[in-house]
C-alpha cells in the first residue's frame, strides 16, 4: 500500500491526522540510543548526548531508561526545560552569551550547569556576573571554522585555564568537528577525527591538567567510526532520529531513520507527474541535499501497519512555505487521491522536529516537546 486514508489508523486503531505530523517510532529512536551507547561503553567513553534534536522531556525519558544521567543542550532556554524534568547535569554546548548570565546564575543554582568559553572575554564576563559553582569547556576550533580557539593559541589557552574565579571549574576541552557534514566513508572520517584530537590533545597538554575530560561530539564521525582513542565523553545528537541527510553522509540506513512527517494529498498533477501535498518549508525547513543532479527536500515512504516503510517511492522536489511538490513515477501519482496521506522522511530532522509544536507517537499519543515562547 502506498498510503493511508485519514481515518485508517497505524496501530489498527484510528490515528486522526489532518495536518503535518511528526511521527517518532520509539523503537528506533531506543534502536539508535543502544547501539551508540555500546559504542560509547565499547570505548570506555561516556555518552552525553546532545538533546538539540529532538528537545522532548518523554525523549529523554527514553534516554535515561539507558542508565545516561547528563545531557547537552544548545541553550539556556532548552537547559532550564531538561533541568525542570529532572535532569541534573547540563552541558550548554554554545558560546557563553553574557546578556543570559542572570538565567545561567539561576540554572547553576539548581543542577550542575557547565557552559562552553570560547574567548578571554567571555571567561572574563562569566567570572565577574555568575555568582554560582558551575564547571565550563574551552570548545577548540578542529577545522569547522564556526567558534572556538586555535589549538595554537598558547596566550589564550593558559589565559582560559588560569584565570577563572573559585566557583568556577575548568572541566574539560570540547569540540563539534561540524566539517564532517558531507559524504564520508570511514577512512575519511577516521582523517578528520585523528586531525581533531591531535588540537584537543595540544590543548591539553599545554594546559596541563591531567584530570581534565576530553568531550568530542558530531553525529557523522560518532557514527561511522568504532574507536575513539583518547575521547572520555561522546556528544552526538541527530543519531537519535537519524535523516535523509545523515544516510547520505553514510551515518545510518534508511531503517534507522526514526521519524517520518505525515502529509495530506492536497492535489495531483499527473500530467506532470507531480503530487502536491500539505507540508512545506513552515514544516520542514528548506534543507536539501542533491543525488544525481536532482534536488531532495526529503524522501516519501509508503505509510505501513505500526510505522512506515523505508523504501524511497518518490522524492520531494521543491517546497513553498505551505506546499511540497513530489515527483514521482506515472505509477505512484495514478495510485493517490486527494486526502490520502503520505509519509515524508525528513532531510534534516534537528530542524524539522524544532519547528513542530509537538510529536506523534504511532499509536497516537502526543509526544511533547520544549516550546520555546
Amino acid at each position: 500500500m502506498l498510503w493511508h486514508r485519514p481515518d485508517i489508523g497505524m496501530n489498527e486503531q484510528k490515528v486522526d491526522i489532518k495536518t503535518p505530523t511528526l511521527l517518532v517510532d520509539e523503537r528506533k529512536v531506543r534502536h539508535n540510543l543502544r547501539t551508540m551507547l555500546a559504542k560509547a561503553r565499547h570505548n570506555g567513553s561516556s555518552l552525553r548526548p546532545h538533546f538539540k534534536t529532538h528537545q522532548s522531556a518523554t525523549v529523554a525519558q527514553w534516554i535515561r531508561d539507558e542508565g545516561i544521567d547528563k545531557a547537552t543542550v544548545s541553550s539556556v532556554g532548552m537547559a532550564k526545560y531538561f533541568a525542570d524534568a529532572g535532569w541534573e547535569d547540563l552541558l550548554i554546548a554554545f558560546p557563553y552569551n553574557p546578556l543570559e548570565y542572570e538565567e545561567m546564575t539561576e540554572l547553576a543554582n539548581k543542577c550542575k550547569l557547565s557552559v562552553t568559553i570560547v574567548s578571554k572575554e567571555a571567561l572574563d564576563h562569566l567570572n565577574a556576573h555568575v555568582d554560582a559553582e558551575l564547571d565550563y569547556y574551552i570548545k577548540v576550533d578542529v577545522g569547522t571554522h564556526r567558534t572556538g580557539i586555535s589549538s595554537t593559541d598558547v596566550e589564550l589557552i593558559n589565559h582560559l585555564a588560569t584565570s577563572a574565579n573559585p566557583k568556577h571549574r575548568l572541566k574539560g576541552i570540547l569540540a563539534h568537528a561540524g566539517h564532517t557534514y558531507k559524504p564520508l566513508d570511514a577512512h575519511a572520517a577516521r582523517v578528520m577525527f585523528d586531525h581533531a584530537i591531535e588540537q584537543l590533545m595540544e590543548v591539553k597538554q599545554a594546559i596541563g591538567q591531567e584530570e581534565l575530560i576530553i568531550s568530542y561530539g558530531d553525529t557523522p564521525s560518532c557514527s561511522l567510526l568504532d574507536e575513539f582513542p583518547g575521547i572520555d565523553e561522546l556528544r552526538p545528537g541527530n543519531f537519535v532520529f537519524y535523516d535523509v541527510m545523515q544516510h547520505y553522509f553514510g551515518s545510518c540506513t534508511l531503517a534507522e531513520i526514526a521519524v517520518c512527517m505525515v502529509c495530506p494529498v492536497v492535489a495531483i498533477h499527473p500530467e506532470r507527474c507531480e503530487v502536491v501535498v500539505y507540508g512545506g518549508g513552515v514544516h520542514f525547513a528548506k534543507e536539501s541535499i542533491s543525488e544525481l543532479g536532482e534536488n531532495v527536500f526529503g524522501k516519501v515512504v509508503a505509510l505501513s501497519g505500526r510505522s512506515w516503510d523505508s523504501f524511497p517511492l518518490a522524492r520531494v522536489d521543491r517546497l513553498s512555505q505551505e506546499h511540497g511538490i513530489i515527483k514521482a513515477s506515472e505509477e505512484f501519482v495514478q495510485a493517490l487521491k486527494i486526502g490520502d496521506l503520505v509519509g515524508i522522511l525528513p532531510v534534516h530532522s534537528c530542524l524539522t522536529a524544532d519547528i513542530q509544536p509537538h510529536y506523534q507517537a504511532l499509536d497516537g499519543t502526543i509526544i511533547e516537546k520544549w516550546n520555546k515562547s
